[in-house]
């Protein structure tokens, strides 16, 4: 059966050789898990829960998801042919679902590494270095976007309130507050701004260099470089400090529709993948501390 369905592939889908060889190794694979299960079986008496069976092995094994589909897959079109031929009564593949693909953890800067990067590092007291700091402690304190943060306007901070008026997607609005840390450093830099630039014409919060409002590539590569110091994950963008903040309100005992409401999220089932970053920090918790781990 496998050999009429390969030359079918070779002669009449005029399918690449290494096409047809990863799908006779996948069906090969199949045929030796069924006959070391039962010698009674074979491909025309498998049945579903054979097949989930032997997902589930190569799951064991530690194949990939994507790896397993890739092997369905090969069974699914086997089964399909040798249906249309009638080498057997019935196709028992075409009912199973693929694996669920895991959706890769959001990254995050640990607490420790935050704390290094805001109170140890030298910061100088010119605009650049106030800015810089600004920005860093604003990106991790709120959790705000990247283009929610160079879109502020002098007039949507109040510092009194300890406040921020974001416009995030769609053009919907949220209020955000920040503690008296930040405050203090916006405090600090609006004067060293003002110092280095006067009044600023469009109103905008953050400058470049130059004094035009800050754009969102700017701030990625200021962020980029200064996460650069204390940690070594391959994501350092302002969005991975949107994460930290996330984590961070989690870990310290924040409720998931709270935090939800601060990042913007249309619902709370968006926020839930933060419970799994933490829980993934348990596990290595507990691997690193338990005797018998």
């Amino acid at each position: 059966m496998i050999d009429q369905f390969l030359n079918y592939l070779r002669h009449e889908r005029y399918r690449s050789s290494q096409t047809v060889q990863t799908y006779e190794k996948a069906l090969r694979e199949f045929e030796s898990y069924i006959s070391l299960r039962d010698n009674g079986l074979s491909l025309k008496s498998a049945d579903a829960d054979i097949i989930r069976d032997w997902m589930e092995s190569l799951m064991d094994k530690g194949n990939s998801a994507s790896t397993i589909d890739k092997k369905l897959s090969a069974l699914r079109s086997f089964y399909r042919f040798s249906l249309k031929r009638k080498l057997v009564e019935r196709d028992p593949a075409h009912a199973i679902a693929g694996v669920k693909k895991a959706k890769p953890l959001p990254q995050f800067v640990r607490e420790s590494e935050m704390n290094r990067l805001l109170d140890d590092v030298e910061w100088g007291n010119d605009f650049k270095d106030v800015r810089t700091r600004t920005l860093l402690l604003l990106l991790y304190e709120t959790g705000i976007r990247r283009s929610e943060l160079t879109g502020l306007n002098d007039a949507d901070v109040d510092l009194a309130a300890g406040q921020l008026k974001v416009t995030g997607k769609r053009n919907k609005q949220r209020i955000v507050p920040f503690g008296e840390e930040l405050a203090m450093q916006l405090k600090r830099y609006l004067a060293v701004r003002k110092d280095t630039f006067g009044m600023v014409a469009d109103g905008a919060l953050f400058l470049s260099d130059k004094g035009c409002r800050l754009s969102g590539d700017q701030l990625y590569q200021t962020v980029r470089k200064y996460l650069s110091l204390v940690t070594t994950l391959k994501k350092r963008s302002p969005h991975v400090l949107r994460h930290s903040f996330a984590t961070a309100m989690l870990n310290n005992g924040a409720g998931l529709e709270g935090i939800s409401k601060l990042l913007g999220h249309a619902s709370a089932s968006t926020t839930e993948i933060y419970t799994h970053t933490t829980f993934e920090q348990l596990k290595r918790v507990y691997k690193d501390a338990h005797p018998r781990a």
